[in-house]
């Protein structure tokens, strides 16, 4: 007993410092961003130059875009961007990772690439896109879709608290605001969603 305890406490933690690193990385890069290096900095984004590391975020259509598919989920638009996407990064992140670490990270990951390769073919030429919400949409369609495809009395109980805590974040997935990239919410949402099925122990045993 005292020795599960343990275990899990360990797991708890190492959940905690993972979350929390992320998240301290998001802030400290648009601290800076916002502070310093949007004063100093020019960057061609292979649509004209932009002030800051955001000309880092994904451009559609761009060959050099597509190097936001690596940087845009680390970028934000400024305070209140980051800060609206903290809590749910927090809250989704840990529940996808509760079965294993190893999940969080591959979510992460394939929401990050569908996200971004499907913003890049769809998206408005020369729009910059920046932010953690397509990889936050993964994880929506993660836990979502999760129960439908493995079935188990665990994965049902957490889509079924997913849909009523967090469900009117589907929304987010149609073009309502110019600001707001519904097409990184909305492929991010198909990665998880894709990675849910990758990762059903159905799938994994064959």
């Amino acid at each position: 007993m005292k020795q599960n305890l343990q275990g899990i406490s360990g797991e708890l933690k190492t959940q905690v410092k993972i979350l929390a690193a992320l998240v301290a990385t998001f802030w400290i890069i648009v601290i800076l961003n916002e502070v310093l290096l949007e004063n100093i900095l020019v960057i061609s984004t292979g649509c004209g130059l932009r002030r800051g590391l955001n000309a880092l975020g994904l451009v559609p259509h761009s060959f050099i875009g597509l190097r936001g598919i690596l940087f845009a989920p680390f970028l934000h638009g400024g305070f209140y961007h980051v800060m609206a996407n903290t809590i749910p990064f927090i809250v989704l992140g840990w529940f996808v990772m509760l079965r294993n670490i190893k999940d969080f990270y591959f979510v992460s990951v394939m929401s990050a690439l569908v996200g971004g390769l499907g913003t890049w073919l769809v998206g408005r030429p020369c729009s910059v896109h920046v932010g953690v919400s397509g990889v936050i949409f993964g994880y929506f369609g993660y836990l979502l879709f999760r129960g439908y495809f493995e079935k188990s009395f665990v994965a049902i109980a957490i889509s079924i608290a997913i849909a009523i805590g967090y469900g009117g974040m589907i929304w987010g997935v149609l073009p309502t605001r110019s600001y707001i990239s519904w097409e990184m919410h909305l492929f991010g949402f198909i990665g998880g969603i894709i990675a849910a099925k990758l990762l059903s122990p159905s799938k994994t045993a064959q």
